[in-house]
């Protein structure tokens, strides 16, 4: 058959691009201060409304383009910043496609008014969802704005899919918040709806800048450099350490970007007192050849490539490693050794008084220990959820604790052998299988707190926050906005009322807002289990003989146990009494 294969129109080519490039309305922002970046401004306005879906306008005092360039720069693959394939290899700039323009104006009402310093007037092109072009002569100050109104008002498919306008909004405003961090001498004003949200005057310096947006951490800062790759960073101590990398900001070449592999390097640095799958919050910034970095490999250049990602991702290891006192491949307390790295001095010098201690257990973030609460004491509302009258001839239940060891572990004597517990895994998973009962029964206890607690958030994190409130309600969170970066945290579960209810709230809220291919459900399991793990006994907390045994008898209560904690932590090893005969020869 003949005829079925045809070049598409410019327009619904134009939308289909802009599919890649404009996701959402903080899409349109991000290129749009990019390209005002590379016109060096110096002052950024961002104006919302509707959550940028009614209007959205990004005005600088960059150099503004002139008549031409201005007609020019809203065709597709129009740029100044790529002459040819050479500069593909060394791209210094933050825009260098030339898509962002006439992808925003294809799914909007777009107008671009601009005009350089040497200029007597201005210069307006509108375009109405990729029609044709109208310019005139108007008045502007020497810069650029670009206004998109009724966004994706032509697609109407793309446009359901968008959240909120209070959540789009916070996505805006996070986005303005990356563009600060990124470089310190930029002024960026937000407004929302006509009132003023942001205002970031210049700083000195990234330190002062990343101080000034996280006033509430305790930011150290550190610079080293290995192999030609400068690391500049103001990272948290560990006890403030995340179940997911979104409280780390990431810069290459002053580009933001969002790499798990270089989060998880940056996390290596700390040594054993970070534990596995929990990443510093603070900023990153990484300098190298643009010759070694591809940022081409992303439709939002979001990501990038490194030439030798395995050599500069263990530099940046290196390097923090070096300045935090640590190396990634022993524990923080062991002695130095020879390539100089100071063993756990940085938690001495620099975050003295932070209660930060180089002895952490592994599995034990360093905060203060809350009040020993076993599984028993969970409130009845949860218990319902789980057989109430245990069988003392039960597996765990008949076994006879003989100790415990390192106020970690339950030396237990059962029918055929030994039992080494891992009191907390073990605690976890009681707790686990409870809070699953009951919210499966949609009967989470909730602990209202006498006084709600404030919670400074990423504005992303504010977004999931409103968001997910059902969900979190459902699981035992009651959680209010009260601003674009801040919660009230009214009520958190009763199961785990004695656990930090900021860290609490920001590690669900990191797995519920894992994207990928992971099922809600899994995420939902995965939310229950960072609960349970917060609230759980933990490794060195005293216990005495009654509280083991019912330890022990609560484990008989989980009737899908595979021992293993829901973090997949084994939770026990046993050592039958045949094997410890032969071990000792008898």
């Amino acid at each position: 058959m003949t005829g079925s294969i045809r070049i598409l129109p410019d327009d619904l080519v134009d939308q289909i691009a802009a599919g890649e490039v404009v996701e959402r309305p903080a899409s349109v922002v991000k290129e749009l201060i990019e390209n005002a970046i590379d016109a060096g401004a110096k002052l950024i306005q961002v104006d919302v409304e509707g959550g940028g879906v009614g209007l959205l306008r990004v005005s600088d005092d960059g150099s503004g383009m002139s008549p031409e360039d201005a007609v020019l720069a809203v065709q597709r693959h129009a740029t100044s910043k790529v002459r040819a394939r050479e500069d593909l290899e060394r791209i210094g700039t933050l825009g260098f496609r030339g898509e962002a323009l006439p992808s925003i104006a294809s799914v909007s009402r777009f107008s671009l008014v601009t005009r350089t310093r040497e200029a007597l007037a201005a210069t307006e092109v509108r375009i109405d969802g990729g029609g044709p072009k109208a310019t005139k002569e108007t008045a502007r100050a020497a810069g650029t704005t670009v206004t998109a109104l009724d966004l994706f008002y032509n697609v109407p498919a793309r446009r359901k899919f968008l959240k909120a306008a209070a959540t789009e909004s916070t996505h805006i405003a996070d986005v303005v918040l990356r563009a600060a961090l990124a470089d310190p001498a930029l002024h960026l004003v937000m407004t929302r709806d006509g009132r003023r949200v942001r205002d970031i005057v210049p700083a000195q310096d990234l330190a002062q800048r990343a101080r000034m947006l996280f006033p509430d951490e305790r930011l150290s800062e550190l610079v080293g450099e290995r192999d030609g790759i400068r690391v500049r960073a103001l990272l948290g101590p560990p006890e403030r350490a995340r179940s997911g990398p979104g409280g780390l900001h990431l810069y290459v070449n002053h580009r933001p970007v969002r790499d798990r592999a270089i989060a998880r390097a940056v996390a290596f640095a700390y040594g054993s007192v970070i534990p596995p799958g929990r990443y510093p919050t603070g900023v990153v910034w990484i300098e190298l050849d643009h010759a070694r970095v591809d940022v081409n490999v992303h439709p939002q250049k979001a990501e990038v490539r490194f030439d030798d990602a395995r050599r500069v991702l263990e530099s940046i290891t290196r390097a923090l490693a070096s300045e935090l006192g640590t190396s990634p491949f022993r524990a923080p307390s062991a002695p130095a050794p020879a390539d100089g790295f100071r063993g756990a001095d940085f938690w001495t010098d620099r975050l003295a008084g932070s209660g930060v201690l180089a002895s952490t257990p592994y599995d034990r973030p360093a905060e203060p220990a809350p009040r020993l609460e076993v599984a028993r004491d969970a409130p009845a509302e949860d218990v319902a959820a789980t057989p109430t009258s245990l069988d003392p001839r039960g597996r765990f239940g008949a076994m006879r604790v003989l100790g415990q060891a390192k106020r970690c572990y339950l030396i237990c004597e059962g029918e055929s052998g030994l039992v080494l517990l891992d009191q907390h895994a073990a605690d976890e998973r009681v707790r686990f299988h409870r809070l699953r009962a009951a919210y499966d029964a949609r009967a989470v206890s909730v602990q209202h707190l006498l006084l709600p607690e404030r919670v400074e958030l990423l504005p992303s994190e504010v977004a999931l926050a409103e968001t997910e409130k059902a969900t979190l309600a459902e699981l035992g969170l009651d959680v209010a906005v009260i601003g674009e970066t801040t919660v009230a945290v009214r009520g958190v579960p009763a199961i785990a009322r004695r656990a930090s209810a900021e860290r609490l709230l920001r590690d669900v809220l990191a797995e519920l807002g894992k994207t990928g291919s992971r099922a809600f459900g899994d995420a939902i399991d995965t939310a229950l289990a960072t609960m349970a793990c917060h609230a759980a006994i933990r490794a060195g907390d005293a216990l005495s003989p009654a509280e083991q045994s019912e330890l022990l008898r609560s484990l008989d209560e989980v009737d899908d146990f595979a021992s293993h904690c829901p973090h997949g932590r084994p939770i026990l090893m046993e050592i039958g009494f045949a094997e410890l005969a032969r071990k000792v020869g008898r």
